[in-house]
């Protein structure tokens, strides 16, 4: 890049002038990715300013991406004019794949045009699939000899996954729980949403992003128990796959118009009817006689736990692709009060239990 650099921008300002970029990709632009090339004319007819930040052609170019590069092209005002990603012929049947992934999930075409030129699936979406196969049915098929545990089973409560109140020092659990299921169909279906949304959204946003929404969701979910229904265990991914789609689906909304995937409105309703249908067979089996009291039903606060997750951190780290987190306010604000809430609640387990003096039911 020095030979480059030296050539236009020769007083060494770390600048190149908008009409001597203009020549360069006039001069180059058939060697260029088209994608690339829509991004380089779009960044250089939205800076007012007469110049260009060298460092970020250079990272446009090396596939990487600055908060000063993604501004430019957000004051910009220039539409763009050449056709939709969606509009692409002759693409093979992973390039498909990583098209519709971009429109399941991103809002802007420029935001879609990119991921569909950067992404190159290294490393794939690890964290959604080791985490419904091997933590799922590896677990509950080798090591417990089922694949899932009913309500009914004589394993269901001795088990050291699951959260119970008695037992609730022992902070694994608080995580744990997710892998035990009340039942195939609430099994089958968490494994179903946590697939289907968990997946794309790791392809697009990365495995440390939703691997925080997911497990802050987990953990919400069995605090909110904690604190909200203090006698019922609590076990079933809920709350991280509920974090996960409902940020997904507030994504969604939010940008409504953007979102060009097909058959959104239905999309939607199918997710919520899905996600209705879990909820309340949650309600009811909690308040369904117990197998073994005076031990309750697994609660379903663990739902609502992620819920409120997947709408507060969920969205904003699915609203701002490729831009870094720690220049957001609205993040920093959502994070704080998920961190007290997380310090009140673990103030709660320690003393509101004894305090009010509760009846638990008998440890396992």
């Amino acid at each position: 890049h020095c030979p480059l650099l030296f050539q236009f921008d020769p007083d060494n300002t770390g600048y190149i002038s908008t009409e001597k970029f203009r020549s360069l990709l006039q001069r180059h632009g058939s060697e260029l990715d088209p994608h690339k090339l829509e991004v380089l004319l779009a960044l250089a007819d939205s800076n007012s300013e007469g110049r260009i930040c060298y460092q970020d052609f250079v990272n446009l170019m090396s596939n990487k991406r600055s908060n000063s590069f993604r501004q430019a092209i957000l004051q910009g005002n220039r539409r763009l004019c050449s056709k939709a990603l969606l509009e692409e012929t002759g693409l093979s049947l992973s390039q498909r794949l990583i098209r519709h992934v971009a429109y399941e999930t991103l809002p802007r075409e420029i935001d879609r045009k990119w991921y569909y030129d950067s992404y190159t699936c290294c490393p794939p979406p690890w964290f959604m699939i080791t985490i419904t196969i091997v933590a799922f049915f590896l677990y509950n098929g080798v090591m417990l000899d089922r694949f899932v545990l009913q309500v009914t089973h004589p394993l269901y409560l001795k088990n050291a996954l699951l959260y119970h109140p008695q037992l609730r020092a022992q902070a694994w659990r608080y995580l744990t729980y997710i892998f035990m299921h009340a039942g195939i169909e609430h099994l089958g279906l968490n494994v179903v949403l946590q697939l289907l949304v968990g997946v794309p959204l790791e392809m697009v946003h990365g495995a440390a992003r939703i691997s925080f929404v997911y497990v802050a969701g987990v953990v919400a979910g069995s605090l909110a128990v904690s604190v909200a229904d203090m006698t019922a265990p609590v076990v079933g991914s809920s709350g991280g796959v509920y974090a996960l789609v409902s940020a997904h689906l507030a994504n969604i909304v939010m940008n409504w118009s953007g979102m060009k995937c097909q058959f959104k409105l239905l999309r939607m309703a199918v997710a919520l009817i899905c996600m209705s249908f879990e909820f309340g067979r949650a309600v009811w089996l909690r308040f369904h006689p117990s197998a073994y009291p005076p031990c309750p039903h697994p609660s379903f606060m663990a739902h609502l736990g992620g819920v409120m997750v997947g709408i507060t951190l969920g969205v904003i780290i699915l609203r701002n692709y490729e831009q870094r987190l720690q220049d957001q306010t609205l993040w920093w604000i959502f994070l704080s009060i998920y961190v007290i809430f997380v310090l009140f609640a673990i103030f709660w387990n320690i003393f509101a239990y004894s305090l009010l003096d509760l009846k638990l039911p008998p440890p396992p």
